[in-house]
Order: C-alpha cells, then sequence, then structure tokens
C-alpha cells in the first residue's frame, strides 16, 4: 500500500504537465492558453520529453502531417489542437507515474497492445476522449493493483 505522503505526491503531480510544462492547477489560466490555442514549442517540448516521433504524436492529436507542418510555420495551434494536445501529455504523463519516472517504459507501454483496452495500444485507444478516459481508468487500476 503506497504511504500517505507517496499518494499526495501522485496527486499533485497530476496537476502538473512536466511533458508541457504547463501547471494545470490554474485551470482559467489553461483554460484560457487552450483557446487561445498553444505555441508550436510545446508540441516540440512533448516531443523531445516524450521520445516518440512527431508521426506518431501527429496519428494520436489526429492531426495531418502537412498541417502539423503548416501550424509549425504559424507557430500556433489551434483550440482544438490544443486540447488533444494536453489530452495526450495528460495520458503520457500518468504513463511515466506509473512506471516512477521511466521515460522510456511508459513509452513502450504505451506503445504496446494492452489486454484491458481489448487488446489496442493505449496511444491508438486515445485518439478520442471516451478512450482517453479508458487508458486513465486503465493506469488507475494498475497503479492501485486491481487487476485488468
Amino acid at each position: 500500500m503506497a504511504s500517505s505522503k507517496t499518494l499526495a505526491r501522485k496527486c499533485e503531480g497530476r496537476d502538473r504537465s512536466p511533458s508541457l510544462g504547463i501547471d494545470t492547477r490554474d485551470l482559467p489560466g489553461t483554460v484560457s492558453s487552450i483557446r487561445k490555442g498553444f505555441a508550436f514549442s510545446k508540441v516540440t517540448r512533448f516531443q523531445k520529453y516524450s521520445g516518440l516521433p512527431l508521426e506518431r504524436i501527429s496519428r494520436v492529436m489526429q492531426i495531418p502531417p502537412r498541417t502539423l507542418s503548416r501550424r509549425q510555420a504559424q507557430g500556433r495551434l489551434k483550440a482544438d489542437e490544443s486540447d488533444r494536445l494536453l489530452r495526450l501529455s495528460r495520458i503520457f504523463d500518468q504513463a511515466v507515474d506509473l512506471f516512477e519516472g521511466n521515460v522510456s517504459a511508459a513509452r513502450h507501454w504505451l506503445e504496446s497492445p494492452q489486454r484491458g483496452l481489448g487488446g489496442e495500444a493505449p496511444l491508438d485507444f486515445a485518439t478520442t476522449e471516451v478512450g482517453a478516459r479508458e487508458v486513465e481508468n486503465l493506469i488507475g487500476r494498475l497503479e492501485y493493483g486491481v487487476f485488468s
């Protein structure tokens, strides 16, 4: 059983996105940033942190590669794209927490078929909000030892 100190640290960590460099405890600020559209540098930061190829990030965010190139040239994502990037980073950060900070193990798990998701890889399952929530639920079950 995890200590209360460990649980508090994990809960606190859920309010921050190390992969994007955003403190999501400031909900009005986060919503405002999403509505404005994240700077493209957030995609670059996430790519460097996660080690995922840009093509894979593009696929999970459901942005065609040419559109992503245009966003890079413009320097900014649109609101819906920013929302999907935040969703992706949230899942990635939770997986890193699950693997106690091991980014490589988290990335491997997210790209591998999981029985708890009907044999789909979590990154593929997370292309919709409903799928992303189920990936988060699975991470939670694994984190607390619930058979999945």
